[in-house]
């Protein structure tokens, strides 16, 4: 189906669930908040996109990786200690390791893993703008359903011009529930439950799961320069967010 076509019925997918979960009264919202709302719809809408298009030119281990950065740039941003800066230049270090050239390095692709990281950074302070404004789960609904409307031309073409089958089909509708639905209602459950501080370090768990998953589900193999740059962004994180609380930052995914 190629990664747009996966995409599309990902965002379809979302868009209908969060609708249901959310039910957001659109006649009621103001200019001033679909203004947020509607910038909230282009960050989905580019995010997922650019991350799958990373995924099938550099993988997924890497792409996660390299996503991750965007809500540990945000966390990292809100905080003036010397550790979290210390943090911030261990993890740049080792980006910088991740993406140094290679015959097969492909920056195409790592540049559309940092454009996912820069979306999922964006949604992060798009969300808490937009949370002030709109009550419950209203803001994410409308923004998922914008989303959703702007790949319904883009998604058509894709279809048709890489028609799936039933077990294609299939599969894309169970990534969107998979990846977005149910995660997003989990994470919001987690964040009303724990400290953010420790949602942050089970968040950051995800590029070591990412690269694990891409090797024995894809075969997807890295160097071992790769994984102990993975593991060193993914310690860094862990090093700042468990320390003393700081102002609650919305990690929430999608």
């Amino acid at each position: 189906m190629g990664p747009t076509g996966v995409v599309a019925v990902r965002q379809w997918v979302a868009a209908i669930v969060l609708l249901v979960v959310g039910r957001p009264r659109l006649r009621a919202f103001t200019a001033a908040q679909w203004r947020p709302i509607l910038a909230l719809a282009i960050v989905f809408a580019t995010m997922n996109l650019s991350l799958y298009l990373a995924i099938d030119r550099i993988g997924l281990g890497l792409a996660v990786t390299l996503e991750f950065l965007g809500p540990l740039a945000v966390a990292m941003a809100s905080s003036r200690r010397r550790r979290d800066v210390l943090c911030a230049l261990v993890a740049a270090a080792a980006v910088g390791v991740l993406t140094r050239p290679q015959p097969s390095t492909d920056y195409t692709g790592i540049g559309f893993a940092l454009l996912a990281a820069v979306c999922w950074a964006s949604y992060i302070l798009l969300n808490r703008s937009v949370g002030a404004r709109v009550p419950g789960l209203q803001d994410t609904a409308a923004a998922a359903a914008v989303s959703g409307l702007i790949y319904l031309p883009v998604g058509c073409v894709a279809l048709w011009l890489n028609p799936p089958t039933l077990g294609m089909m299939m599969c894309a509708l169970a990534a969107g529930v998979l990846s977005s639905a149910v995660p997003f209602l989990a994470d919001l459950f987690a964040l009303r439950r724990v400290p953010a501080r420790f949602f942050g370090i089970f968040m950051s768990i995800n590029p070591v799961f990412a690269s694990m998953i891409g090797m024995l589900v894809l075969d997807q193999r890295l160097d071992v320069a790769s994984w102990l740059a993975i593991i060193t962004i993914v310690a860094a994180n862990t090093v700042s967010a468990s320390g003393p609380s700081r102002p609650h930052v919305q990690t929430v995914k999608k």
